[in-house]
């Protein structure tokens, strides 16, 4: 039911701000803590989905076989499951500092809201962007014991990337969606329109990162990180359209796990060279 490999969209870019919060490598105890919330908060928010949307998911031909629907596990399993990921994360927190402990309820309360989203809103799509874009300010906090609003540029070009990256994805459900009546952005603009949003959007990630880069002062081989995230991006722009959707998993999957691990690689390795 958890695809653990989802951890890899958000872990590497709080990495990277712990590093950049502590001006290095941070104390592996810490990054040990770091990795637990955030594998814990992962694991918590996509069983919660997947049994919120259990019954929305028994209905679409591409989701039929999820856990539950296929009844590969019980609701009542899953729930249970929900409960100690959530219970993991704000242990986690607490051995982290006390501010990070104060805020649990609240990252869990974001991360956990996405899953009604599509019931209420286009956007819902932003909403998943936050909950994995707070994730470098998270990771921040637990290094430094407060917050730096530098590190809320990052949150945001995450915001953008994978709100964008989920509005493409979620073209694989147009029809359905507007079926059914679930809220989306290719189910509000029509899958053309939805391209143009999630490029408009990714368009802003790139331009958040160089904010990002001139705040944080980036030498040479952060600079050409970002120079390699944009090319992937365009890549990732490149392989699907409105009209071949086929490389999808690709653009999805693959690439933006890359994405992720390129830009950690860089900004570290630029950080270890200053």
């Amino acid at each position: 039911m958890i695809k653990w490999e989802h951890s890899i969209f958000a872990l590497p870019f709080a990495l990277t701000a712990s590093v950049l919060a502590a001006g290095g490598i941070p104390p592996l105890a810490k990054l040990g803590w770091i990795v637990v919330c955030m594998v814990a908060a992962r694991s918590a928010a996509m069983a919660f989905n997947r049994l919120v949307d259990a019954e929305i998911d028994s209905k679409n031909p591409r989701t039929a076989m999820r856990a539950i629907p296929a009844g590969l596990l019980s609701a009542k399993f899953v729930a249970g499951f929900v409960i100690v990921s959530c219970a993991l994360f704000v242990f986690g927190a607490a051995m982290l500092n006390r501010l990070t402990l104060l805020l649990s309820p609240v990252a869990l309360g974001v991360v956990l809201s996405y899953s009604y989203m599509k019931r209420v809103t286009r956007w819902s799509h932003l909403v998943l962007g936050l909950a994995l874009g707070i994730a470098p300010s998270a990771a921040w906090i637990a290094v430094r014991g407060s917050l730096d609003p530098r590190i809320i540029v990052l949150t945001g070009a995450v915001l953008l990337w994978v709100g964008g990256f989920d509005v493409l994805y979620a073209c694989q459900d147009f029809d359905h969606d507007r079926r059914v009546g679930l809220h989306s952005v290719p189910s509000a603009f029509g899958v053309e329109g939805a391209f143009w949003i999630a490029r408009i959007m990714h368009a802003g990630m790139l331009g958040l990162l160089v904010w990002l880069g001139s705040l944080f002062s980036f030498g040479p081989v952060a600079w050409a990180g970002i120079g390699v995230v944009s090319l992937l991006l365009g890549y990732e722009h490149a392989i699907i359209s409105p009209k071949d959707m086929r490389r999808m998993n690709a653009a999805f999957f693959t690439l933006n796990g890359i994405i992720a691990v390129l830009f950690m690689t860089f900004v570290v390795a630029d950080v270890l060279r200053r």
